[in-house]
């Protein structure tokens, strides 16, 4: 034990931090994101700005028919429909469905991961809005916050799982390590370099404790059966469909289809049938599997933001008959509540825009936390390193962790703009589009990592601050540019999710560029105290 059990847990409290920081500011900054992942989405999608404006009020069960005739024309040999039903947030009907398995395909072979079909509809009308351009929308970062991306979803995942792992680490390590963490909330004393680090990386982390407790471990709680898989294996064996069917309430989803045909029935009184169940709330999801089969099911879900469990009650019925074949209502069994409620927390659905804007403020404080405990620790190094050599020239080491803190702070703070407006400036018709401006995104996000790691230097910081803060900050104008409703007739208009959109890339880019100003000229007394980050 290194001097003492606090000089230990300082040690592993910096270590536990630094070695998985980067990848930590990226899930805090995309899981913040995603907290407005309809708004995002909506955004993204200009084309629906309209209809959003002036939404129309449309009675479920006509919305769901008229999915269903779209689904029926257009993915009739699918073994499986989703449908989503329009909510305040995202005004549309989506519909999306499993493809077919190729012709002459072997039954008993699992097919592998096929790109799911889509379409948006005009919940009045049925009318497909075909002019709507493809994009993940806020999708991707959702996706980006779990899964990472190119590469299969399950090492994403783990990755993620284990540096999720070092951060719970890290925030207990932390509060043993500080033993005036409360005292020292209440003080920041700007100007005075590693100690002004210091005391921002204090207020940010005891500022949202709670929450940074809170979302890291029911983060691990979320992904739980596939980083503990033991006592799922020890009950179910490979039956992995029937755990699930279990754990969501409903029948095993990957049941194969008859060989008898039989007419899918209406969708419409199903949903009436659920909403009277549940004392007139409405339906959320809704799944089909095996339609125009005798043995197809329907399972609806309750809409989200009536309860803080994602453990959500679901009814579900015969395709054929329409009847009521099994529900759980809200009678799931304690554990699957309990995990429910903390998946719930974690992605935050159920709150309502005050309590989700808290969640958001508080996912900013767990980025500050994260970038400015990366920072102190360049920051505190550095006079070590140049003391200990005659050169006056950090070490390797150093000089590595200077970049990759460019690249992974100020680069994606970069990138995430450059996703919006390459989802803007692309063509809206052409092909590829999602993966399209997934690749700007990336693009950038690299660009700024390789300058970073060549250039790891005041102004360096100053430049891709200043750009990112500039791509933000004109993304209201972009909006409006390019098809959206722009902020003052989202305004007008009560459109508040685009309007909200657009407030908030305005702030950020505001205190994007704030920063890089604020870093300016290095001071002239002592150069080498302040580093190239301070």
């Amino acid at each position: 034990m290194k001097e003492g059990f606090r000089q230990s847990m300082a040690w592993l409290h910096t270590w536990s931090g630094l070695l998985v920081g980067w990848v930590l500011f990226m899930v805090f900054a995309t899981g913040t994101a995603s907290y407005f992942r309809d708004e995002i989405t909506l955004w993204t999608k200009p084309e629906l700005h309209a209809a959003a404006a002036a939404p129309a009020q449309v009675n479920q069960a006509s919305a769901i028919d008229l999915a269903q005739t779209a689904l029926a024309q257009r993915a009739g040999a699918s073994r499986r429909w989703f449908i989503t039903m329009p909510t305040a947030r995202n005004p549309a009907l989506e519909a999306s469905w499993v493809p077919a398995p190729p012709k002459g395909a072997d039954p008993a072979v699992r097919p592998k991961r096929r790109a799911f079909g889509s379409m948006t509809l005009d919940p009045a009308s049925g009318r497909e809005l075909g002019a709507t351009r493809a994009t993940r929308g806020g999708d991707f970062f959702f996706r980006l916050h779990f899964d990472l991306h190119y590469m299969p979803a399950v090492w994403g995942r783990w990755i993620v799982g284990v540096c999720a792992m070092f951060m719970l680490v890290a925030i207990l390590s932390g509060i043993v390590t500080h033993k005036r963490i409360f005292k020292d909330f209440f003080t920041f004393r700007p100007a005075k370099g590693q100690r002004s680090w210091l005391d921002a990386h204090n207020v940010s982390a005891v500022l949202a404790l709670p929450y940074h407790l809170m979302i890291t471990y029911t983060g691990l709680v979320t992904l739980m059966f596939m980083y503990i898989p033991a006592g799922v294996q020890a009950v179910y064996q490979d039956r992995t469909d029937a755990f699930y069917a279990d754990l969501n309430g409903g029948p095993a989803g990957n049941a194969k289809p008859s060989r008898e045909p039989a007419p899918l029935a209406p969708l419409g009184p199903m949903l009436a049938e659920a909403s009277r169940i549940w004392h007139g709330a409405p339906v959320g999801r809704v799944t089909v599997t095996n339609p125009g089969h005798a043995n197809a099911t329907v399972s609806l879900v309750l809409q989200e933001g009536h309860d803080m469990t994602l453990a959500l009650p679901n009814l579900t019925f015969d395709g054929v008959t329409g009847k009521l074949a099994a529900g759980t209502g809200r009678e799931a069994g304690t554990a699957v509540q309990t995990r429910g409620v903390m998946y719930g927390l974690h992605v935050g659905r159920f709150a309502d825009p005050l309590v989700r804007a808290l969640f958001f403020l508080s996912g900013l404080a767990g980025c500050a936390m994260v970038a400015t405990g990366l920072l102190m620790w360049a920051v505190k190094e550095r006079p070590i390193h140049l003391k200990a050599r005659k050169d006056g020239r950090v070490g390797v080491g150093l000089r590595l962790v200077d970049g990759l803190n460019l690249g992974g702070v100020a680069g994606l703070l970069l990138a995430m703009p450059v996703f919006f407006w390459a989802n803007r400036l692309l063509p809206a018709g052409g092909a590829g589009r999602p993966e399209l401006e997934i690749a700007w995104f990336f693009a950038a996000w690299g660009a700024a990592a390789l300058a970073g790691l060549a250039f790891p230097t005041r102004w360096m910081w100053r430049l891709q601050l200043a750009l990112g803060g500039a791509l933000f900050a004109l993304l209201p104008l972009l909006n409006p540019a390019t098809g959206g409703a722009g902020l003052a007739s989202s305004l007008a208009h009560g459109l508040w999710a685009v309007a909200g959109f657009d407030l908030v890339t305005l702030l950020l880019g505001a205190l994007l560029l704030y920063a890089s100003l604020r870093l300016g000229p290095r001071p002239a007394v002592k150069p080498r105290l302040a580093g190239s980050a301070a």
